[in-house]
């Protein structure tokens, strides 16, 4: 029969009983199983529909989500949808753009909670997640939704005694820490920006570890519906490294990612496969545009600049690229002032508007916006700025990027 103290060791240190280092690498490998259930299953998968899971993986991931975090699909799934829908704005259920990062950082999980119990979200945004008996009543339902994250608790105390509490701790705080907080909140204030997409979107690090990928936040907003969120080389997203490991078993099937530029050498002419192509790839359209002719004149001509301009020049450099929705009144006064009094940055940011225009007119046929590519490249050549004239010259190349397999 165990003696007294056997039990209060059993109690105190846990069948288990682990080392200190043990119990670290245990709750480091159990987060990012939930983290990895956050961004490829709740998020690439079901609010994005990115890529398809395997229902037995899929099973795995909603069950491990209820013991884990309490959450289920259609909240989480419909207040995501909600969040792109409205991003940036009064509807955006965790912007801090509007509510300030504070507010999202100390209160990303209150923040999630009041707006799963908002009927009309769920009913509007919440379409096509699993409405199947377990999911009515476990997953979802009042009295038992909680139940998961109570039997996570007695069953680290079983197995690590007293010291399971911690962990359990570290559990709770794991996704309203670093997904309610971190990526709404920071994710849309610090870092960089690869694409100037419509909000405020940042990528807070190149590398996805952590957060399984989803620090590279500003270019899942530019390509909400891409599978791989990392795009460029030195970037790495975890979650898609997960995503390739499911499909080499058979568990998953990308449907799309971003789309890569395609280029024809020794294209002749612009034509309309070449406009087709120009809106499919935009975003890096763009983005060249920044680095290949923003960039270079802008620092050709702040070498010309006198003293008492150089600083000027500096803190308005961002401004020749920026998404306009998102440059504030008075910087829009410092734009103003750049562009008026240099010619030359004046018409690369004018010739910068006239490009992402053309973007716009989805209303028009494609021969109607093929003059007016056609008309953009005869202006640019037309400009006397190298620069310029040489990223027209590279527009014929692009190619439209075949269908993913």
């Amino acid at each position: 029969m165990p003696s007294f103290n056997g039990i209060l060791d059993a109690i105190v240190q846990g069948l288990l009983a682990p080392t200190p280092w043990q119990l670290v690498v245990y709750t480091l490998v159990v987060t990012h199983i939930t983290i990895v259930s956050v961004t490829v299953y709740l998020h690439r998968h079901s609010a994005h529909r990115a890529l398809n899971v395997h229902p037995a993986l899929g099973h795995f991931f909603r069950f491990w989500l209820w013991l884990t975090t309490s959450m289920n699909t259609k909240e989480w799934t419909a207040i995501h949808r909600k969040h792109h829908a409205f991003c940036e704005t009064e509807q955006d259920p965790h912007s801090p753009q509007v509510l300030g990062l504070k507010k999202v950082l100390s209160e990303g999980a209150e923040l999630y909670a009041n707006e799963s119990v908002n009927a009309e979200t769920t009913a509007r945004f919440g379409a096509g997640t699993p409405d199947d008996w377990i999911e009515r009543h476990v997953y979802s339902h009042p009295q038992r939704r909680d139940a998961g994250i109570y039997l996570l608790l007695a069953l680290n105390m079983v197995l690590f005694g007293a010291l399971g509490i911690t962990v359990w701790a570290v559990q709770m705080i794991w996704i309203p820490l670093f997904a309610a907080g971190v990526i709404n909140g920071v994710g849309h204030f610090y870092g960089y920006r690869n694409f100037e997409c419509k909000d405020a979107s940042r990528n807070i690090s190149p590398w996805g570890i952590l957060i399984g990928g989803e620090e590279l936040h500003n270019n899942h907003h530019t390509y909400p519906s891409s599978a791989k969120l990392s795009v460029r080389k030195f970037e790495f997203d975890m979650g898609w490294a997960w995503i390739r490991v499911f499909e080499t078993l058979g568990l998953a099937k990308v449907n799309r990612v971003a789309p890569h530029p395609v280029f024809v050498e020794d294209k002749a002419a612009i034509d309309v496969d070449t406009v087709r192509a120009l809106i499919q790839h935009r975003f890096q359209v763009m983005a060249r545009y920044r680095k290949e002719v923003i960039a270079p004149v802008f620092l050709e001509e702040k070498a010309r600049a006198s003293e008492a301009t150089e600083a000027f020049f500096s803190r308005a450099k961002a401004l020749l690229h920026r998404e306009d929705s998102l440059i504030s009144e008075r910087a829009k006064e410092r734009l103003h002032q750049l562009t008026e009094n240099n010619e030359t940055l004046h018409a690369i940011y004018l010739q910068r508007q006239k490009l992402q225009d053309i973007w716009s007119r989805t209303s028009q046929n494609s021969q109607e916006m093929l003059d007016a590519l056609l008309q953009w490249c005869q202006e640019a050549e037309q400009s006397g700025i190298r620069a310029l004239q040489e990223f027209a010259d590279k527009l014929k190349a692009y190619a439209v990027q075949p269908a993913l397999a």
